[in-house]
């Protein structure tokens, strides 16, 4: 079947990308040289978040996977501008290539770049009735001339996960394309098209079905029926499951003669009853999805393991909206990662995200930590464990059957106090349905397509306002300039504060004055900071003893070498005893373990004004002298 162009016409001198295939840029019709292949590895990575930040970590880890040079800041900056060079700018005031305070922006149209595109069709198919969804899927399909970025610059392990992520989206264009062409009649083409696609993914349940229900209804019902057969010998052959519902529901209608009726219903949508998913097939309460991913069971509400939504939620407002809107974008990049300090409030966050999005969520919301109560990383078999049970489903085989289950289900799963990279990269999606939101107090630097979100401490009146809610309106009314001192000097973090208020509940009779006075103390600070088993001490603790490396004994001199205020390059090396140019990469792997916060705007490493938290201070000069203090077994605490 030819595939009509979905390309419209564009004005002269109106640039090009192209992404779903080779790696290329026209101007009207004449190809640009890209340049060297690690220059062509940066536009492919600015391409494939086209208009959002790309951070120089990430481009970084894109072009020098192994070892980054000690240029390497320097020839990416050579790289950037050779692109500036070569693309030009539509106009003086708004540039093509930015540099912000997340990172490089590659600003381009949707009529200018296929990715786009691609994304535009598919989810203006999505609700649309089975001939005008064909149709717009068709013209997304066409856009595709090969594998995402060609082979040569899938060197590169992160351009070649987002390639990975791309051809998934692409197949499940193709899924949904035959289902809606099924709907039409057009049962003789979908044969055809997807032959060679069910040889290239043998164990896609999804794409399986849709093949035997256009055989079946292209009058090949002997076809069909062997279709069936040997994806269910396959099925037990390689993961010991048995097909699942959608397809078992399709076998029978093709036995019985009514599978017209059966399987998919035609539509679009990534989740039909024919999809991925097979939660449509009836009879089946527990069934295996694609890959050989057990489906959740049918139940009258969507499956939801997550934490209770705290009634009091006070403050962080803005990170809110920006979480629940990039969560509900269906062209998001599928990871969304809030970081900051221990307590900071960001599990808190997440969790009142799920409990919002429950509708748009609706196969499950899932919330699991990454880390046993001991501090240590949890094993990642016993993760997808937890998750699976979460989900309903009998297990996942490993992090492809999980992934493969995320992709096709609209789930959102909450990987809570992610320690590093590698505990978390096996679990993150190709793309799909699902979404992963990661909470961590790093950067994660490492990973890549990430949007990421800090969690910034509360405000002052923000602060106020959760203590009111948890001593009292009256009582913070009576001594308003000691309230201000006790959230003052719990820094605002939520978790200081929100212990302040549940111990001054409990002890009615201390007036808050004096009570600010402990907390002003520093040497008694963190003791006060204790409520019952609850205690800020041992979060402070357990996220110490989690640094990696050389960090804690950096972030100790920093702490008790520099003052009680921000602190500038020359402050940080007097106080780690090195020069400049080594205290900046001391302090930069600090911003990334999350141990030191860094200015939005886009300044110079030399004028730049850093900051440690305030209990963190507190902490580290408490056991400087002595001892480090140990990591007690913490109470599970929001934040």
């Amino acid at each position: 079947m030819s595939r009509p162009s979905a390309q419209p016409v564009a004005p002269p001198g109106t640039l090009r990308f192209s992404v779903l295939g080779p790696l290329a840029v026209h101007r009207d019709d004449r190809a640009l040289s890209l340049g060297p292949l690690k220059q062509r590895v940066v536009l492919a990575t600015l391409l494939g978040s086209a208009n959002s930040p790309v951070s120089v970590d990430t481009l970084t880890d894109a072009v020098w996977p192994e070892e980054p040079p000690r240029t390497a800041r320097k020839n990416l900056q050579v790289y950037v501008s050779a692109l500036r060079a070569l693309l030009g700018e539509d106009a003086p005031d708004r540039p093509r290539l930015t540099h912000t305070c997340g990172g490089y922006v590659l600003r381009v149209a949707e009529d200018e770049l296929d990715l786009l595109r691609f994304r535009s069709l598919v989810r203006a198919a999505e609700g649309q009735r089975p001939e005008p969804a064909a149709r717009l899927l068709r013209q997304a399909l066409g856009l595709w001339q090969g594998p995402p970025f060609g082979d040569d610059l899938r060197q590169s392990p992160r351009i070649a996960e987002e390639a990975e992520r791309l051809e998934l989206r692409h197949l499940t264009a193709y899924e949904s394309w035959a289902e809606a062409e099924l709907a039409v009649g057009g049962a003789s083409v979908v044969v055809e098209e997807l032959r060679d696609l069910v040889e290239r993914h043998p164990l896609r349940e999804r794409l399986r079905c849709a093949w035997m229900r256009a055989l079946s209804e292209a009058g090949r019902q002997a076809e069909a029926l062997a279709v069936h057969d040997d994806y269910r010998q396959l099925l037990a052959r390689e993961l010991g499951l048995e097909p699942g519902g959608a397809m078992a529901a399709s076998y029978r209608a093709i036995l019985t003669g009514s599978s017209g009726s059966s399987g998919s219903s035609g539509s679009s949508g990534g989740s039909s009853s024919g999809g991925a998913g097979g939660s449509g097939g009836a009879g089946a309460d527990a069934h295996a999805g694609p890959q050989g991913v057990p489906a959740p069971a049918r139940r009258g509400a969507a499956s939801a393991l997550l934490p209770p939504d705290l009634v009091d939620f006070t403050g962080h407002g803005e990170e809110l909206r920006g979480l629940v809107d990039e969560l509900e974008d269906a062209d998001g990049r599928g990871v969304v990662l809030l970081s900051g300090p221990a307590g900071a409030g960001k599990t808190t966050l997440a969790v009142r995200a799920a409990h919002r999005l429950g509708e748009l969520f609706a196969d499950g919301r899932i919330c699991v930590s990454l880390r046993a109560a001991d501090g240590a990383t949890r094993p990642l078999p016993a993760v997808l464990a937890e998750i699976g049970r979460g989900a309903g489903v009998t297990g996942f085989s490993g992090p492809e059957a999980f992934r493969t289950w995320l992709a096709d289900h609209r789930a959102l799963v909450i990987l809570d106090d992610v320690p590093d990279e590698r505990a978390v990269r096996p679990l993150l999606p190709y793309g799909g349905h699902g979404r992963v939101l990661l909470t961590a107090r790093g950067q994660l630097g490492g990973l890549a397509p990430v949007h990421r979100i800090p969690v910034p401490p509360l405000g002052t009146a923000e602060a106020l306002q959760l203590l009111a809610g948890l001593v009292g309106q009256s009582r913070v009314r009576g001594d308003r300039e000691a309230a201000l001192r006790i959230v003052r000097a719990c820094g605002g973090s939520p978790l200081a504060v929100r212990v302040s208020g549940m111990r001054l509940a409990v002890l009615r009779h201390v007036p808050l004055r004096e009570f600010a006075d402990r907390l002003t103390d520093p040497a008694g600070a963190l003791d006060e900071l204790t409520s019952g088993d609850v205690s800020v001490r041992r979060w402070l603790a357990q996220g110490w003893e989690a640094l990696p490396g050389d960090c804690g004994r950096n972030a100790g001199r920093l702490a008790t070498g520099t003052g009680d205020g921000p602190f500038g390059l020359s402050e940080a090396a007097e106080a780690l005893g090195c020069d400049e140019r080594h205290a900046v990469r001391v302090v930069e792997a600090l911003i990334d373990a999350g141990m030191v916060t860094s200015p939005c705007g886009e300044v110079t490493a030399h004028a730049a004004q850093y900051e440690l938290p305030h209990l963190v201070r507190l902490y580290v000069r408490g056991c400087g002298q002595g001892a480090p203090v140990p990591v007690p077994v913490p109470v599970p605490m929001p934040g």
